[in-house]
């Protein structure tokens, strides 16, 4: 009898030495993180930018982090559907989103935003900048930004344009050229850029503001004609390409940017995690010869300097939308 509560007393001791170092690191703050997949959520259609950007990462990513990086789709609402996701999501790190323009457009356009840019996320990093394309289908009789131009002026309200929701980065384009031009291109929404590039291929619409990266394999294979890229300066990827500036409308530009928030509450120490492997993952000789061939300039940031650059943003855009008195119904 007292042999076997001995044996009882060291099976005991035993069992709780070996269970002692997983509580240990449970209860000091996701040591062992990562211990499962990532979830990277992408508020939009499969096919547009966003999208593309992440999963032109996830390869690199998932071997830096040792676990498989997936991307979830979850479009709606111009993006307020996937982002509200991540806003209620366990703050573990598990569950991330990758942004652009429209996270810090969207709460200054409707009445109840389902988060708030800076308050509900913690941000991880900056991917990479980059500018649109504007391109018509094949069968438009534009070649140029004078040609879109005369074509809008002497048919105000027939020329339309793909997209990829209200208050996405398209749109905004878009609007910025109607309102330089005094023209008026209409905008028909869609449930992201690939859906809206499928428009402008099959015909349904007549021109596209889409980000470069998605846009570009369709222009090489002459499913749609460029005919200007958005940013200030000519794209190394389509360096005969004018910009819309220099060839008919002084004064526009429009680059936008890309990169990953996680939840508000999420640890330090696993931000800092996922911001280390970001970085690691973008200064790899193919990531960065992907992103070039694409017509992106990858950015590597501290988490606080994409803090920061969200924050300016939301309060750049945010200012543009009073001014004009735009509201998403």
């Amino acid at each position: 009898m007292h042999k076997n509560k001995h044996l009882q007393h060291i099976i005991g001791f035993v069992l709780l030495a070996a269970a002692s170092p997983a509580i240990h690191a449970q209860s000091d703050g996701n040591i062992s993180f990562p211990a499962k997949p990532i979830r990277i959520v992408v508020a939009f259609a499969p096919g547009g930018s966003l999208d593309l950007i992440s999963r032109m990462i996830s390869p690199k990513f998932s071997e830096y982090l040792g676990q498989q990086v997936i991307i979830d789709n979850r479009p709606g609402a111009s993006g307020n559907i996937g982002s509200e996701l991540v806003a209620r999501a366990t703050p573990d790190g598990y569950t991330l989103l990758n942004v652009t323009l429209p996270f810090v457009v969207n709460p200054h356009l409707v009445a109840r935003a389902p988060y708030h840019p800076a308050n509900d996320f913690a941000a991880i990093g900056m991917i990479c900048v980059s500018p649109s394309l504007v391109t018509v289908h094949p069968s438009v009789p534009v070649h140029n930004i004078n040609d879109l131009l005369a074509l809008a002026r002497a048919r105000p309200g027939q020329i339309n344009y793909a997209s990829a929701g209200i208050g996405t980065n398209p749109h905004i384009a878009g609007e910025l050229f109607n309102h330089l031009c005094k023209a008026k291109l209409v905008a028909v929404h869609f449930k992201g850029g690939g859906p809206g590039l499928i428009a402008a291929m099959s015909g349904e619409v007549s021109a596209t503001f889409t980000n470069i990266a998605e846009t570009s394999g369709f222009v090489r294979a002459r499913k749609l004609r460029a005919i200007a890229v958005t940013s200030p300066r000519r794209s190394p990827a389509f360096p005969e390409l004018a910009t819309v500036a220099e060839s008919g409308l002084p004064g526009y530009e429009f680059v936008t940017w890309f990169g990953p928030l996680a939840h508000a509450k999420t640890p330090p120490r696993v931000i800092t995690l996922l911001n280390d492997n970001l970085r690691k993952t973008l200064t790899t000789p193919e990531v960065a010869k992907l992103f070039s061939e694409r017509g992106l300039d990858i950015v590597t940031s501290t988490p606080e300097e994409f803090a920061a650059h969200v924050k300016k943003e939301s309060e750049r855009w945010g200012g543009v939308v009073r001014e004009r008195g735009m509201r998403a119904e």
